[in-house]
Formats: structure tokens, sequence, C-alpha cells
């Protein structure tokens, strides 16, 4: 049965409520959907009914494609000045004896020793610390560019970009204009956490603002940047918070129709100050790729990544939703691995990739970094490929 037939015969369940009935009208004459009905949905609506709604809009968008990119990840300190309660990741500047803080040099070290792999984007985000400053990430932008011209740069969130604009005295637009003339391509999506301030308060009170982090955003769509945005759930928010937050992002998305993606990021409870919240289940999991799906119509596309969720999740998630999951990847991103992640050394080969979405019928589309297809792994016949080799992370002792 397809997916069309599946909503058709959804409706026609004589037991289905007159609420969830409604909503999944709305799906299929793609009206959208309200913030009560967005609340409803979380607090009502079972698994498999979300399933075949968030799968229908995935398909209508999509079809069986689910993408990914070939891509590594610089991170480029893990100290940092602000003191999230749910970070695991990060060491404060006072304790930084177990952290790391590179230089230029041993971020263009990192990139130039994949000069003879097909990646096409190298993903930079990680702590906050004063002295990589403005000049510091212009400067490495300019030699990114001038070592590997190709090589797309999706760089920094809103969280390091707002530090670094007030230190340097700039706008928001006037610094996001500053790193795109040095090279910047676009920009992830971290740091969005919780937008309404019931929650951010309590895990994340002195970095920037909800306001702030949007606003950033909007600057980079105004300069013609693309960005992607993210949502920390599974701790101490409602199910209300998680829609407000999905809200503002809808808002946004229709002013500028900037973002690319949107990508929930299951809260990890190990070595962090909340480790007493339990994580919440795979099958809460898929209920929010699945609402995100529904609510956010104007997203062209729900990312889940693999590494954070684990590999079988990620297959699951393809029918309530999600139509990418993220790449290649090594281990070369420590964010998800410290806070307990299934993954302690992500990394997948071009072919396990490709496998793992065939093993859920669904067509690998190798992408960049705008969604233009680079491959389609759908027939392909593989030689023998390497996996991703493992670079190690310097420590300062």
């Amino acid at each position: 049965m397809d997916t069309t037939a599946k909503l058709t015969f959804l409706l026609n369940d004589d037991d289905l409520s007159q609420e969830l009935r409604a909503i999944a009208l709305k799906v299929q004459q793609k009206e959208r959907i309200t913030f009560d009905e967005g609340v409803y949905l979380y607090e009502h609506a079972e698994l498999g009914f979300l399933g075949v709604l968030a799968n229908y809009i995935r398909e209508e968008k999509h079809g069986d494609k689910t993408y990914f990119n070939r891509n590594f990840h610089i991170e480029p300190t893990n100290v940092c000045i602000y003191t999230c309660n749910f970070c695991s990741y990060s060491r404060l500047i006072k304790n930084k004896e177990d952290g790391w803080e590179m230089s230029v040099d041993g971020m263009m070290d990192i990139l130039k020793k994949y000069d003879n792999e097909p990646v096409t984007e190298v993903h930079v985000t990680g702590g906050v610390v004063p002295k990589q400053n403005l000049e510091f990430y212009a400067d490495f932008f300019k030699r990114v560019k001038a070592h590997r011209p190709g090589l797309h740069i999706k760089a920094l969130t809103p969280v390091e970009c707002y530090y670094i604009f007030k230190k340097a005295k700039l706008g928001h637009y006037d610094g996001l204009k500053y790193f795109k003339e040095a090279g910047l391509d676009s920009m992830p999506g971290g740091g969005a956490e919780i937008f309404h301030p019931e929650v951010r308060e309590k895990i994340a009170n002195d970095k920037c603002t909800a306001e702030q982090w949007l606003d950033i955003h909007e600057q980079a769509h105004k300069l013609g940047l693309k960005t992607n945005a993210t949502m920390l759930y599974g701790h101490i928010e409602e199910f209300k918070h998680r829609v407000d937050h999905m809200e503002r992002l809808r808002q946004l998305q229709d002013k500028t129709g900037g973002f690319q993606a949107f990508i929930p990021l299951k809260f990890r409870n190990q070595n962090n100050q909340m480790e007493n919240v339990p994580e919440v289940s795979v099958i809460e999991d898929l209920r929010n790729y699945a609402v995100a799906r529904i609510y956010l119509d104007n997203f062209d596309h729900i990312k889940a990544y693999w590494a954070m969720i684990s590999r079988q999740t990620a297959q699951l998630s393809l029918n309530f939703g999600v139509d990418d999951i993220d790449g290649t990847l090594d281990d070369t991103t420590k964010i998800y691995s410290m806070a307990g992640a299934e993954e302690q050394t992500p990394g997948m080969s071009t072919r396990e990739l490709a496998n793992l979405i065939k093993q859920v019928n669904r067509k690998p589309i190798e992408r960049d970094t705008f969604y233009n297809v680079v491959t389609d792994y759908t027939d392909f016949v593989f030689e023998e490929e390497a996996k991703p080799q493992f670079y190690k992370l310097p420590v300062i002792n």
C-alpha cells in the first residue's frame, strides 16, 4: 500500500478522533497545521498515525530519496566560556587541562589530510574562546579557499558568531558579510537548544538568546547564505516548548526561505550537569521526527544525525519524515560521543551509508551542501572502498 492509500485508509477509520481527522485532512490537502494542533499531535497521536502523515509528506517532497554527503568535521576547541548544563563536550576555560584549542595551522593540517578524498564539505563548529576571534576564522576561511577552492565551508553557529561579533564590535549583518567575503559558504544549525525562555534560562542561560540566534540566521539569509536549524529535545522541556520552537523557525522561514534542513537533536545524559534527567525512548525520537515533518511545512528537509541516534534508529526515522541522515563523517567529531551516543568512533564509508539506506528500501543520494545530486547510488556497483581514516584531535595537557 503506497502512502496515499495509507492516508486514505487512515481517514476512513471510524475510530479516529475528530481532532486527528482534521489534522490528517490538512496534511492531505497540504494545509498548515496550527500551534494547538502541533501540541495535540504530541499529546494524543500514536506513533503509527504520525508515521503515516509524516511519511506521506516526506514522499510527496522527496519520494524514496534519502540524502547524505561526504563531509568531515573540524572542531577548533572544546574549551568554552559558556556553561550549558546539557553539554558533555565543552570544558570551561578554568578547567581546560583535558581540552584542546587548535591553531589555524592545526586546522589546516586536518583539512589537508582529506586532499585525496572526494569530500565536498568541511563542517566547523566548537566551543567559544576569546583568541579564536574574527580574524582567526577569517584567516582560516581564506586559507581553505586558497588551498581547495571547491570545498564548501559550513561553519560557526550563532552562539559562536554572537560572541565573535560582539568582541569585534560588529553587528550581525556586517560580521557575517566579513566572513562570507573571507570564504564562508553556509552555517550549521547548532546552539538553538530550546528557544522558550522558561527552558532556555535553565539549561543555557549565558549564551545568546533565542532572538539573537534567530536574527543571526535572518542576517545570514539576507546575505544569501543558506543555514540549518536544530532543536534539543528530550530533557526538561514540555511539548508546548517544542512547538513554540518550531513555530519561531516556521515564521522566519516564511520571511526568508533561507533554512535548508531541520535537525532534531536528542538530549544525551552522560558526562554533563543533567545526568539525572532520563533520556527519552526511541519511540519518542520517531514521534518527534514525525511531528517536525508535519509542522515545518516550509522546510524542505528533516535530518537525523545517525552518529547521535544510532544507525538502526536512523533507518527507522526514514519512515517518519526524515529524508537526510547527514554524512560519512569520521571521528574528528566528539560532540555526540562525549555525551554518550551509541557511535563512539562515528565513521561510515560511502558503501556502508548507501547500504544502510537501501536496507530499508530507500534510494541513497549523495548530495552537496545545497542538495544538488552528486551521485545516485541506487544501482551503483561499488569497488572496494576504504573506510574513512580516523584523525585524532590534539589534547592540551
